[in-house]
């Protein structure tokens, strides 16, 4: 019982990071129906800026968080301004393939920059384990958990109550309808982009302080894992994003724990093609109709 608590706690910690990651592909992909392939380089933008904010500046923790969060909304607009904003009327595989290139670039700019060679990320927090019986919880889960749940229940707080919250949704459903109705769809989409990149930039860092190491493509794996995480619970539903990552991240732990490290992510895959064949559209997804 010790191992299936220890390996749940450890599922919900990484999973907490997966949904926060995934709330990004889950909000870009339900306002401009675009799967932004290019937002798992984002994490690793955000542990680079971060990173250098400690060692190069000396700035401490919490300031560094707040400049790698400023670095990722700056990164996520300029992309959506230059890269995506140019095709929205083009097909969809125009932006995919986009998508695609910009993650590409990112990853060898900063291979150019940093070199290829990993780098340490400093140890933030030497706090004693909290003990519960027998369980030993280190701060960092710990924290990681419950920093994402509040995230995760401020986000939907913004997108449900307030005026720019309203103004995503309206983009949602109906972007011509919107524009009609005086949004600024352009605003609106990178204002997307920024909360997105956001989230990113903090995901990045608490997956930095559980496996301290930045190198340039440390978000490709993350970054797909989200991914099947956002369309596990329903892609473009945001408490869909949240238990996608938090499924993944606790059938990840307990396949670890209990049958092989090495096939930890074939069972997190077969999960997700059983889902989409019970029910294509992600755990919370709804069927639409579509006129053709």
């Amino acid at each position: 019982m010790t191992l299936f608590l220890n390996q749940l706690i450890n599922g919900l910690q990484i999973g907490s990071i997966y949904a926060l990651i995934a709330l990004g592909y889950t909000m870009v992909y339900g306002i401009v129906k675009l799967i932004n392939f290019a937002h798992g380089d984002i994490i690793m933008v955000g542990a680079y800026a971060a990173l250098l904010s400690m060692t190069s500046l000396g700035l401490p923790f919490p300031l560094a968080v707040v400049i790698s969060m400023v670095v990722c909304i700056v990164v996520g607009v300029v992309i959506e301004r230059v890269a995506y904003k140019p095709l929205r009327s083009s097909p969809r595989i125009s932006s995919l393939i986009t998508a695609i290139g910009v993650s590409l670039f990112l990853q060898n700019l900063a291979q150019t920059i940093f070199s290829a060679t990993p780098k340490p990320f400093p140890t933030i927090f030497t706090v004693a384990p909290i003990s519960v019986g027998s369980l030993n919880i280190s701060f960092t889960t710990l924290l990681t958990i419950v920093l994402s749940l509040l995230l995760m229940a401020l986000l939907q707080f913004v997108v449900r109550s307030t005026r720019t919250g309203k103004a995503m949704r309206a983009v949602s459903e109906d972007t011509g309808a919107a524009q009609l109705m005086g949004i600024n769809v352009n605003t609106t989409i990178s204002i997307t982009f920024a909360i997105g990149c956001a989230l990113a930039a903090i995901g990045a860092v608490l997956y930095c302080i559980a496996y301290p190491r930045v190198q340039p493509t440390m978000g490709s794996l993350p970054g797909l894992k989200a991914f099947i995480a956002a369309v596990l619970g329903g892609i473009g539903i945001i408490p869909g994003a949240m238990l996608g990552g938090l499924i993944m991240g606790v059938a990840e732990s307990l396949t670890k724990g209990y049958i092989s490290s090495s096939l930890a992510d074939a069972v997190v895959y077969g999960i997700l093609i059983i889902v989409l064949l019970v029910k294509p559209a992600g755990l919370l997804g709804k069927k639409t109709s579509e006129k053709v």
